[in-house]
This record gives C-alpha cells, sequence and structure tokens, in this order.
C-alpha cells in the first residue's frame, strides 16, 4: 500500500462520491512499481487530536478525522519485487514530497480453527445465555441496525432456512472488492455465511450488509485469504454508508472474524510501513475514523491461544496483532456454551493495546451447520459475530447519538461476567457478555438522560 500527498483537486476527486480518478492519474509513473490499476484510490482522512497538543497517532485519546482537501491523503495498491532495494529507497518520503509512506499488505484470513471437536450445545443455547428473549421485551432486536459481515459473502437462503425466518439483506449498500464476483447475498455457503447466522441469533431484525473482502485474491492466494487493501477500501465505503445515516439514529455494527496470522507477510516491527504493531498504518487509522463517526468496529481476536492453537499461527508471542488488538474496536476471545474458556481463543497482551481480548462470547456450537449437519459454529469467527449481534440489539434504541462506541465499549467491559482472575486477565478478558448486567445499566442510563 502506498499512501500519497497528490494535489488538493485530487484529493477532492477522490474524496467526492462518484466515479474516482484511476490509479495512474493519481499516482503518476513509479519506476519499479507494479500499479494495481484495479484497485480504486482511497481518500484517507488524517487524524487531528481533539485537544490542542494532543498525539494524531494515539490511540487513547480523542481525535478527529478531516477528509478536508488539503488534510486527506490517498490510498493505491501496487507490487514491488523483494530485490527492488534501489524502488523502496526512491519511495521513502525523504526521496518524494508525495509519498507519505508504503505500509504492508498483509494476506488476511479466517478465523475459524478445531473444527473436529464436537459441538457444546447449539445456537437456542446461545440464544438462552444471551436471554435474547428479555433484549427483545426491551425492544432490542436489531430493527433499523446495519450489521456490516467482512467475511466471504453471505448466502441468506441458507442463513433463513436455518434460523427458521426471514433475513433482511442490504444488497445497494453492500460492496465487493474489484476481483470478487457475486451478487451480495448470494455467495457459496462458507465462513461469511456461518458468520452472518451469528450476528443473527441476538439481533434476528437487523440488516445485513454483506462486504465479502476475504473473497479478494492474490496471486498464487488461497480461497480463504485476502489483502488488507481490500479491507481499507471495505471500511472506506462503510464510512459513506455511515455518514448517509440521520445523525440522531445513525448505527452501524461492523463484524471481523479474521487477521493476520504471520510475521513474514509484514514488515518487521519498527519498520514505518509494519503492520502488527503500527498505529500508523492505513489500516489501523481508518479503524480509528469509522469509530469517531459513530461504527462499532469487532474483531475476532483469533485462534493462536496456547493449549490448542491454529497450524497457521506465526507470531511466537503476542499473536493479536494490528486491528484486532485495536483500542478503539472491541477484540473478543471464545467460551463455549458452558463458559469455560476454549483452547484455541488468542491470549493477551495484544500489540497495539495490551489488554487484548476485550472480552469473550459463545463460540463451538451447532447452528449454521455452514460446514455440515454435526459441524460446529467454532473459533473466535463465530463468537466475534455472537457479539456483533449483541451489539446491534443494543444499537436498536441506543444509537451512537446517545451512546457513542466508546461508552458502549466501557458498558460491556463494566457488566462482563467474569471469569478467572478478580479484573482483567489475558484469558477471558474483562469477563462473559452478560445481557442482563447490560440490559440493567441501559435502564439506569435512560433514567439519568430522562
Amino acid at each position: 500500500m502506498i499512501q500519497l500527498r497528490p494535489s488538493p483537486d485530487l484529493v477532492a476527486a477522490v474524496a467526492e462520491p462518484g466515479p474516482s480518478p484511476s490509479t495512474a492519474d493519481v499516482a503518476g509513473g513509479m519506476p519499479g512499481v507494479e500499479l494495481d490499476e484495479g484497485f480504486t484510490p482511497i481518500a484517507l482522512p488524517r487524524p487531528v487530536p481533539a485537544a490542542a497538543g494532543g498525539d494524531p497517532l494515539s490511540l487513547n485519546q480523542p481525535l478527529d478525522f478531516s477528509l478536508a482537501a488539503e488534510d486527506a491523503t490517498v490510498l493505491v495498491r501496487g507490487t514491488i519485487s523483494d530485490d527492488e532495494l534501489a524502488t523502496r529507497v526512491a519511495l521513502l518520503p525523504t526521496m518524494r514530497a508525495d509519498v507519505v509512506g508504503v505500509f504492508a499488505d498483509p494476506v488476511i484470513e479466517s478465523s475459524l480453527t478445531c473444527g473436529g471437536d464436537a459441538p457444546v450445545g447449539d445456537w437456542r443455547d446461545v440464544e438462552r445465555l444471551l436471554n435474547v428473549a428479555s433484549l427483545a421485551a426491551e425492544g432490542l432486536d436489531g430493527s433499523g441496525v446495519c450489521l456490516a459481515v467482512l467475511d466471504t459473502g453471505i448466502n441468506a437462503a441458507h442463513v433463513a432456512r436455518h434460523l427458521g425466518r426471514a433475513v433482511t439483506l442490504d444488497a445497494e449498500r453492500s460492496w465487493n472488492p474489484s476481483t470478487v464476483d457475486g451478487r451480495p447475498g448470494e455467495f457459496e455457503v462458507d465462513h461469511g455465511t456461518m458468520c452472518a447466522f451469528d450476528t443473527l441469533i441476538a439481533a434476528p431484525k437487523s440488516t445485513l450488509i454483506d462486504i465479502p473482502v476475504l473473497l479478494s485474491r492474490r496471486p498464487g492466494g488461497s480461497a480463504l485469504d485476502g489483502l488488507l487493501s481490500d479491507a481499507v477500501a471495505a471500511f472506506a465505503h462503510l464510512r459513506t454508508v455511515l455518514e448517509n445515516q440521520p445523525p440522531e439514529t445513525r448505527s452501524l455494527v461492523i463484524s471481523n472474524s479474521w487477521g493476520s496470522f504471520s510475521p513474514r507477510w509484514d514488515f518487521p516491527v519498527g519498520h514505518p510501513g509494519n503492520y502488527s504493531d503500527n498505529a500508523a498504518h492505513p489500516f489501523n487509522l481508518i479503524v480509528s475514523s469509522l469509530d469517531r463517526a459513530g461504527a462499532d468496529v469487532l474483531f475476532a481476536a483469533g485462534n493462536c491461544g496456547r493449549e490448542c492453537k491454529d497450524g497457521r499461527c506465526a507470531y511466537p508471542d503476542r499473536p493479536i496483532v494490528g486491528a484486532n488488538s485495536h483500542a478503539r474496536a472491541l477484540s473478543i476471545g471464545g467460551v463455549d456454551t458452558s463458559g469455560e474458556r476454549v483452547g484455541y481463543s488468542s491470549q493477551g497482551p495484544g500489540r497495539l493495546t495490551a489488554r487484548k481480548p476485550d472480552l469473550c462470547a459463545y463460540t463451538h456450537f451447532l447452528g449454521s451447520k455452514a460446514f455440515g449437519e454435526n459441524e460446529a459454529d467454532s473459533g473466535t469467527s463465530a463468537a466475534c459475530p455472537v457479539a456483533a449481534g449483541l451489539v446491534a440489539a443494543i444499537r436498536t434504541r441506543w444509537p451512537s447519538a446517545k451512546l457513542t462506541p466508546a461508552q458502549l465499549r466501557a458498558l460491556l467491559r463494566r457488566t462482563a461476567d467474569d471469569r478467572s482472575e478478580i479484573g482483567y486477565d489475558f484469558d477471558y478478558g474483562y469477563g462473559v457478555l452478560d445481557t442482563a448486567g447490560i440490559v440493567a445499566a441501559l435502564r439506569r442510563r435512560a433514567k439519568r438522560v430522562a
């Protein structure tokens, strides 16, 4: 990923809705770089500290984001050969005034694992444990709330058939990477269908947005990996979805059951183009900007737990990396329906933020049957959308104007059912999501603001 600062006119043209200037228009000639003409340039907002003297890259300080032509930058995608040292030197910001940075575009993969283990309970048990009936009694069923599933695409007919009820999917606000063909809600039954099913356990009336980002392809890539640059483009699209909603009812929940498993796809830690530990990476910045605009962003913590880690896990320690450890996102670990942490759920500390995972949600239950009649919805891949559904249910009556994403994260942490050491720990985070505690806290909040 190459972050550029072209002329303000070009920045404005990229940021405006409608056809965007081409990569060649934005980047011009870059000797040694094979630019991806199929990747639509993306306007990246500039982080601006909300308080004078603040750090624009801090994940723990209030930030605003500016898309003004004089502030924003533009992201393009390209390939540089490993032996093209001269090209990489030529793209250093000290060598070219229009280059802000060159960043890793790591492979991102889904977080499903331990599929051979028998399910523990089924989705009706999860429905009971989440106390969905009490949520419905409070009017918290996801009605009118957009819930974006960034994954391998959704098969809405399969989800509806196995839930036994209708599914609402917004095709107009869904989005495909440039290399992906297919109609929203009509993709093959796979990992994304599982995630969509699991979001609807707690929020049955929410509106799904289908973003098949894991179907994007790199040369020689497998069927279940994509590129982080396509996730940047997806988040840029979702920013427009959010900003087109009325401010007083604005809400958007984003479920991400994927991550980067291996440092070999990244620049080394400390390199300015690194993703895993770098708050300045374009994807980590755009996550912050969505949070600031009012979106709830959730990531699976990953399946690199010490007891039963996925074979792809290549970080020797601290495997919760990049946006999966972002301070302005919820990182979700997994417990089974008995409340015990599953052995593959990644433990902290995280890399961008030490206190990760934040919380745990239910996984390893018989649910979507996306992988077979007797196969579990497994991994933190299932736990993340289960949690996202609960967040979407809350947003039915508590849009971001009434309860900011930061306030909601604090409420979820405060009300969690602590399952291990008193207070925070790196196995369970703050504990397991507790619907009864959440509902009680929302009632108290409603009385205070009445």
